[in-house]
């Protein structure tokens, strides 16, 4: 591994964890275009939002190396994927000018949104980068990190995304976008199930330190079935959206097998269950959204 080389910033910007900053913009323009259908001067704006989470997404992923790596949080018995500072990949310096940069570049991609949102959508930019610092440096370590997913990976980039395409907001998005949340911080409860013993001795209350493994367990169980139910609620007025109900089964069985499969891993091996847990994700949010693009063409 060459320090600071093309490979090790790879690394750094977890490229399998993207898929948790893409979907929820997916889910968000598909309900924009059952809404209003398709115009092509929404395309740019969508690309915009798109390009915002990814790179915040990325933002937070340096964020969270650095910091970690600071606290001494990313010991040698570190059981999570390894960390670029950590492992000497990439130099604390360099990675500093990397979290300047994904910083900047994120709130360049996201200043032309104003034309389409007002000049009101700033302090939502700005939130969405003061809480990626504060995330690692605060908040993780209070047990409110289940609760920022769901408002960043949910409410905000589904919600946003939708306002900027339509310019209003209805229920059934905040229904949808509270659900987006739960399921993505699936991936969440998995890590910290994980890192339970590890959080524990480094004063990180996480949800699970506080209420132990099997909670953990049920509250990944829960938030997969509960995320589900509640777009499937939303969709029932639609007869063409009910077909998701049948699509759905596929993301279901997944996370229950994912589930299961969680229920007998300690360890290393529960990073088996991270890329699982992604995958599931994504399948959530493009059957959600096919649902949507359904109910456009035939609704």
């Amino acid at each position: 591994m060459k320090q600071n080389g093309l490979k090790a910033w790879i690394l750094a910007a977890r490229p399998k964890t993207l898929t948790g900053a893409i979907a929820p913009v997916i889910v968000g323009g598909a309900l924009a275009y059952r809404m209003c259908g398709y115009e092509p001067e929404r395309l740019l704006p969508f690309v915009l939002c798109l390009l915002f989470a990814v790179f915040m997404q990325i933002d937070a992923n340096l964020v969270n190396d650095y910091f970690d790596w600071k606290k001494g949080s990313d010991r040698d018995d570190r059981l999570g994927p390894e960390r670029a500072c950590a492992q000497g990949w990439i130099t604390p310096k360099a990675m500093k000018w990397g979290i300047a940069t994904m910083t900047i570049l994120s709130c360049l991609v996201g200043l032309p949104l104003i034309a389409y949102g007002g000049w009101w959508l700033i302090g939502i930019g700005a939130l969405c980068v003061v809480f990626c610092f504060l995330y690692t440096t605060r908040f993780s370590y209070l047990g409110l990190g289940d609760l920022l997913v769901i408002i960043f990976f949910g409410i905000v980039p589904v919600g946003f995304t939708y306002y900027v395409l339509t310019g209003e907001w209805t229920w059934q998005l905040m229904l949808i976008a509270f659900a987006q949340g739960l399921v993505t911080d699936t991936l969440l409860i998995v890590n910290n199930y994980r890192d339970i013993d590890q959080d524990r001795a480094s004063g990180k209350k996480t949800v699970i330190v506080r209420f132990g493994r099997n909670f953990g367990l049920y509250f990944y169980l829960a938030c997969g079935e509960i995320g589900t139910g509640i777009v499937g609620f939303t969709l029932l007025g639609c007869y063409f959206c009910r077909l998701w109900t049948f699509f759905i089964i596929i993301y279901l069985a997944l996370h229950t097998a994912t589930f299961i499969k969680m229920t007998m891993c300690t360890g290393r091996q529960l990073n088996r269950i991270l890329g699982s847990t992604a995958r599931n994700i994504f399948i959530f949010s493009l059957t959600t959204a096919l649902a949507l693009f359904t109910c456009r063409f035939f609704g």
